[in-house]
């Protein structure tokens, strides 16, 4: 169990993020000279360098956007010309990709990103950049809300590249680009110029992520566990009707691939943090403030608290709490994450996600109640840990930032190095991003500021 130091504070952590973003820097800049983008996007690293694998380009705008946090941060003019001119160039073919589920990770993380600095005055610009942003991201908002299925209970999803029987709890993160699609007073058109709610796809993918993706103990199957998550839920297209749980890449739909629980465990509080945007007026259409609020922080509670539970007391997760041989570890809740065990790999991708709902949550919560600073505190102990070796690499010739991560342990895409029985030593780069994202997130609330997606209005 994750076991939370409590005199630990956002401003305590100013050394290892000042580190971080120093080993960030000569990352960013080795990965633009030495990776070969005619190969696809860099996905995860093998044996240290960058590579490509994957069924979409969902990590291009992780690449990109990780360069325009590094200028946020440090004010690295650099990084600010690389992340504008590659999102430029680059990322245009993402924002009406309707093949995917990723419009979030993508554009939010480049265009989004760009757009907020914008409205800060981070850096000098003029009307038609501003203009450019905007329409990128008004674009792929209703890109992504384009996926629907609509369920038997009268709701829907928005599906995941596997076709409209599939919802992914990772989804509920790449909604952000419905948020600001909606926030910059977008109209998106569908047949017979029907106009759909983008706020209203998004509030009801929301409830039908945390209804079926999200386990509350209730006794709805046999492993109901609360706060566990499937990565995936099936449905039946013709009726709408629930079928299953399923995993692409945990061990199985019965148990919790621990990078999907982190998905949810800030995808819940950062729309938690964005519903407050928005007028009592304009939710009532879709149920009402009150209501929407209590199923997002039901499921926003009841998933960090499962990853408090089941993580070692490092607070960084193994890969998948039910992996087929993580008994073999012992007891291993009641000790730091191994890294370098014989059975199963960490993921410490998860633990940079999860950190940031941790945190999130317990900001929204706030610091001063007891919930609040229990999830604040158990946030920042997950980056003391993620913020130092052996997770920190600040080896110069490997191109990723935070190591131990994992990408697809049952296809056995990741790379096992000589005299290891499992996958360690490799970064993601969402693992890199997100590393990066709660690090400014921690920087800013240190000197009395703060950060969100939605910051571009």
């Amino acid at each position: 169990m994750l076991q939370s130091d409590p005199n630990l504070t956002a401003s305590s952590l100013a050394p290892l993020t000042a580190k971080l973003w120093q080993a960030s820097d000569s990352k960013i800049r080795r990965i633009a000279r030495e990776y070969d983008h005619g190969k696809g996007s860099p996905v995860f690293t093998s044996a240290g360098k960058y590579t490509t694998r994957g069924w979409t380009e969902w990590t291009q705008g992780f690449e990109f956007g990780s360069a325009i946090l590094q200028f946020d941060a440090t004010g690295d003019q650099w990084h600010l010309d690389y992340g504008r001119r590659n999102t430029l160039e680059k990322m245009a073919p993402h924002v009406s990709h309707f093949g995917v589920h990723d419009h979030g990770f993508n554009n939010v993380s480049t265009y989004g990103n760009l757009l907020r600095l914008l409205k800060e005055n981070r850096y000098e610009s003029n009307e038609w950049e501003t203009n450019f942003h905007e329409l990128a991201l008004k674009i792929s908002g209703a890109s992504q809300a384009r996926r629907w299925t609509s369920t038997a209970d009268g709701g829907g999803y928005i599906y995941s590249f596997n076709g409209p029987h599939s919802l992914f709890v990772d989804t509920i993160r790449s909604c952000r680009a419905l948020a600001v699609s909606y926030l910059l007073g977008h109209r998106y058109m569908d047949e017979g110029d029907r106009e759909i709610s983008l706020l209203g796809r998004l509030i009801d993918h929301a409830k039908a992520t945390a209804k079926y993706s999200v386990f509350y103990g209730d006794g709805r199957d046999s492993y109901d566990i609360r706060g566990r998550t499937a990565h995936e839920c099936v449905f039946n297209t013709n009726d709408g009707q629930f079928r299953c749980p399923n995993a692409q890449q945990g061990f199985s739909g019965f148990t919790t691939w621990t990078r999907g629980l982190a998905w949810a465990m800030v995808g819940f509080p950062e729309q938690l943090e964005f519903l407050k945007c928005i007028p009592d007026s304009e939710l009532e259409p879709f149920g009402g403030r009150s209501d929407i609020e209590e199923i997002l922080l039901k499921a926003a509670t009841a998933t960090c608290d499962f990853y408090i539970d089941n993580t070692p007391t490092d607070g960084i997760p193994y890969w998948d709490t039910g992996a087929p041989e993580i008994h073999k570890l012992g007891n291993y809740l009641d000790r730091p994450a191994d890294p370098y065990n014989d059975y199963e790999p960490v993921d410490s991708s998860a633990a940079a996600i999860g950190a940031q709902g941790l945190l999130r949550l317990g900001n929204y919560l706030g610091t001063d109640s007891d919930d609040g600073k229990r999830y604040w505190q158990a946030g920042l102990t997950v980056l003391k840990t993620l913020f130092s070796e052996p997770y920190l690499s600040t080896d110069e010739n490997h191109h990723g930032l935070i190591v131990h991560s994992i990408y697809h342990q049952p296809n056995g895409w990741d790379f096992i190095p000589e005299g290891s029985k499992i996958a360690n030593g490799e970064s993601s780069m969402w693992g890199d991003y997100h590393a990066r994202e709660v690090a400014l997130y921690v920087d800013r609330l240190a000197n009395g500021k703060d950060y969100h997606f939605f910051d571009i209005r």
